[in-house]
């Protein structure tokens, strides 16, 4: 029984499961960051590409 008190008194485990989560939400936020920064990078070349090309031609 004493145990058992001792296992649900225990919070390191549940601090633990918390930073997880707060990891785990920052990780999407800055993926969907790159995800949306990449697509904009690639638009800008693309027309400095497009563009340096017809001034050569």
């Amino acid at each position: 029984m004493q145990k058992i008190r001792h296992f649900i008194r225990n919070n390191k485990a549940a601090t633990a499961i918390e930073y997880g989560l707060i990891a785990a939400l920052i990780a999407v936020a800055a993926i969907a960051a790159m995800q949306g920064l990449g697509n904009s990078l690639k638009k800008t070349f693309n027309n400095v590409s497009d563009t340096m090309s017809a001034k050569v031609s």
